[in-house]
């Protein structure tokens, strides 16, 4: 299994959040555990640019030779940006899932909920090996 970055935050749905300390605005992919579980990733699906996105809410899907997943928004804002390049190339989310396998922005207009911490989330992750 993979590592899992410490400085970043995740949900239970297998999305990692990046740059909760600035308090504005959000990078959000997908953990390495989901990209190795959903197999060779073949297609992204993102929200548009200027969506208003709620927390929980299914916004996307990343398609995989094995199935086909939702995204969820793990906080609520607008996204103020989408990562073209992985719409392009989408296995990038395989092969670089916290750099340039990233996903979509998000400007917050509230604090995240229900996000974990790295050692919450090994929890989560170990329980479903």
């Amino acid at each position: 299994m993979s590592s899992i970055p410490e400085e970043l935050s995740y949900t239970k749905e297998h999305e990692w959040v990046a740059g909760l300390d600035d308090g504005l605005t959000v990078t959000v992919g997908i953990t390495a555990f989901a990209a190795e579980a959903l197999g060779d990733v073949v297609f992204v699906q993102l929200p548009e640019t200027g969506a208003t996105v709620e927390a929980g809410d299914a916004i996307g899907e990343v398609e995989s030779t094995k199935s086909v997943s939702d995204i969820y928004a793990p906080v609520t804002g607008e996204v103020v940006e989408v990562n073209q390049t992985v719409v392009d190339d989408p296995s990038l989310v395989n092969s670089d899932p916290y750099g340039e396998g990233w996903l979509f922005r998000v400007r917050m207009e509230g604090g995240p909920e229900d996000l974990l911490t790295s050692e919450e989330y090994t929890t989560v992750t170990s329980a479903e090996s």
